[in-house]
């Protein structure tokens, strides 16, 4: 048996099951990542809650944070089924481009040295890049014939 050809044949059946399973996985991760982040919000233990009051300064921090967290868990919840996700698209990038603003409004919390030393909070705000590239990869699946049979 040559090592090549069974390397290969390994290397294209994890292709599969990745192509096959990879975007219903990044659907949940995002539906866990908003649920889980969002429901702190109204519970009162979101570290980012001081950010958020600190940034929207003009509203007030009591019912806007609490919503702001039941937005993002609508999110999750819609990333969920599939028949709801084009609402969960939808719903998180009306929410993405405010969750940039301290990186405008609050230069000296969120950089150590301008433009490119990131604070803890500023890492926090630009890994919503990734939410925002995963949520593009799970949108463009949405009318996908591969896709509508996930996991059935």
């Amino acid at each position: 048996m040559k090592i090549q050809p069974f390397i290969q044949k390994i290397d294209r059946w994890n292709a599969r099951i990745m192509h096959k399973y990879g975007f219903v996985f990044l659907r949940y991760s995002l539906a866990i990542i908003f649920i889980w982040f969002g429901i702190l919000k109204p519970l009162g233990l979101s570290p980012a809650s001081v950010l958020v009051e600190k940034t929207v300064y003009w509203i007030s921090p009591e019912w806007f944070i609490p919503i702001l967290g039941w937005w993002e868990v609508a999110i999750g919840v819609f990333l969920l089924f599939r028949p709801t996700v084009r609402i969960a698209i939808f719903l998180l990038f009306l929410q993405m481009p405010g969750t940039f603003l301290p990186l405008v409004l609050l230069p000296e919390i969120t950089f150590t040295t301008f433009p490119y030393g990131l604070t803890l909070e500023g890492q926090y705000i630009i890994k919503n890049l990734i939410l925002i590239a995963a949520a593009i990869a799970v949108g463009g699946t949405v009318n996908s014939k591969d896709t509508q049979e996930e996991l059935h």
